[in-house]
């Protein structure tokens, strides 16, 4: 009609910087997909309202052009092309509020928009929900945990504060009436605990007798590479027992001081595997085909998850490579990355028992096995029982994007930032000692790691690494299994699933 119609013709100037305050909802999708209505499309984005392909290409090359120095990664998808517009758009002092899907405090795709706020931006809040399903999202139909960025630009000349807020709701927000509540439980004149001030929660957002979630304060600007860790989460001390142990401090709840603990990252001590298409992608980037195991392979693969088959620590290879013609140099260049230990980077608690998987020969590791290669073999059998106890499994839990509702992610450039214990500080007789734990478990089944708490191997190997290894007496011993039992209780580990009757700590 008429209306349809001047809407059609109306053209309007948006200056930048122009705006006092940008809120926005963007739209998540990715400019390529390989899924949904438009799998296959040249440019998703631009697919809608049948857009013809030169359309489509002539939006995607002013989105490539309109990209540069900017906080846009196709990766992230357009809603981080939104807020490099919004960022445009906004005066000094002004305000950006956008809701954004969850992997934007993990993801690498992110970083950029993560360091356009530590540079540009202050007074950063953080809004999450702890909760599973429809409830994990602000808005109605994503499917997906989201977050809530508020953050104001910095005038000239203006420093940014020292502190960010983050904040985690019980639930999804009832309406207006209960977010006025919120809004006036966060600016209450009472102290805000920091995360890295010990294992005692954060300070409650409250409303009446109901505890609507807890709030921390945590430093900013972030340095580059970092991540906000500090999103959908039930109980506060969970992540500052995290936060504490990847500063070398075991902090338990309940205890008074920490205790050193030598960690390090993963980079420090170890090499990766490649990118799985740099391994099976089309010529010429991949230089394996793929296909059925074989006990006499000449190239092994622990390329697929199998939840039933993977629940010892030990795992037997699922997958042969051959050698691609005319590609052997490549070929040795990948398999030089081979390994026996294999990180788990797309973890799901609620049906999947290992954070790290042993095979007997090395092996290829794939999109979700993906190598862990160390100079010194006997950190092998460290790493894995490491890894598979109750610290490992908060540190994979900790550094991971929680954006599903029980699977964590970790991307193939982000697993060298992992905090592990370090294997180097360990005497001799301590590797030994790690050896001879690994033997004992070969044979373990280990139930899902959301029943860590209730499972009876993994607290013998929580008793075996803290005492036995580590040095440490029965009751720090007993302070990880009490970890052991917050952790599970958080909704981004146990997913919703229900627990089994018969499930109770074990100590």
């Amino acid at each position: 009609g008429n209306g349809a119609e001047a809407a059609h013709q109306t053209i309007a100037e948006l200056p930048a910087p122009g705006f006092d305050l940008v809120i926005m909802n963007p739209p998540f999708t990715r400019n390529v997909t390989h899924e949904g209505e438009y799998a296959g499309t040249y440019a998703a984005a631009f697919a809608a309202f049948e857009a013809t392909e030169s359309d489509q290409k002539a939006m995607s090359k002013r989105l490539d052009e309109f990209r540069q120095g900017t906080c846009y990664h196709g990766s992230a998808g357009m809603a981080s092309a939104f807020a490099a517009l919004a960022d445009r758009k906004l005066k000094p002092g002004g305000v950006l509020a956008l809701v954004l899907p969850l992997s934007v405090s993990a993801g690498t795709s992110w970083e950029k928009f993560r360091q356009m706020l530590a540079g540009g931006y202050t007074d950063l809040e953080v809004l999450s929900i702890a909760a599973n399903g429809r409830d994990m999202s602000f808005s109605s139909d994503t499917g997906m945990a989201e977050c809530l960025v508020i953050a104001r630009k910095l005038r000239d000349g203006e420093t940014p504060a020292e502190r960010s807020r983050f904040l985690s709701l019980r639930r999804r927000l009832a309406g207006l009436a209960h977010a006025s509540e919120i809004e006036k439980s966060i600016n209450a004149p009472t102290g805000l605990r920091g995360i890295e001030d010990g294992p005692y929660g954060g300070t409650p957002l409250t409303t009446g007798t109901e505890t609507l979630g807890e709030v921390a304060a945590a430093a900013f600007p972030y340095p580059a590479g970092s991540t906000w860790n500090v999103v959908r989460l039930q109980d506060f001390a969970v992540a500052q027992t995290a936060h504490a142990l990847a500063d070398s401090r075991l902090w338990l709840p309940a205890f008074p001081q920490p205790y050193p603990l030598n960690m390090t990252t993963l980079q420090s001590m170890a090499g990766f595997g490649k990118y799985h298409l740099s391994i099976i992608g089309n010529p010429p980037q991949g230089c394996f085909t793929k296909t059925t195991p074989s006990p006499t392979a000449t190239y092994h693969a622990l390329w697929n998850h199998n939840a039933k088959r993977e629940t010892r620590m030990i795992c037997a290879p699922d997958s042969q490579l051959l050698a691609r013609i005319g590609m052997e140099s490549r070929v040795a260049e990948v398999w030089a990355t081979a390994s026996r230990p294999h990180l788990n980077v797309e973890f799901t608690y609620g049906s999947q028992a290992l954070a790290v998987a042993f095979t007997e020969r090395e092996s290829i590791g794939g999109s979700v096995w993906p190598n862990v290669r160390f100079a010194d073999q006997r950190f092998d059998y460290a790493f894995t029982i490491w890894g598979n106890s109750t610290l490992g499994l908060l540190s994979c839990w900790w550094h991971s994007s929680r954006q599903q509702s029980s699977k964590a992610r970790m991307t193939i450039s982000s697993i060298p930032f992992l905090s592990v214990l370090d294997f180097r500080t360990l005497t001799d007789d301590q590797l030994t000692t790690a050896q001879e734990i690994f033997e004992e478990f070969r044979d373990k089944e280990l139930q899902p790691a959301y029943l860590a708490d209730a499972d009876p191997n993994r607290a013998l190997l929580d008793r075996r690494v803290v005492c036995d290894l580590l040095g440490f007496d029965a009751a720090v011993y007993q302070g990880v299994r009490c970890l052991a039992e917050k952790w599970c209780a958080e909704p981004s580990v146990h997913g919703g699933k229900a627990r089994p009757r018969e499930a109770r700590l074990v100590v």
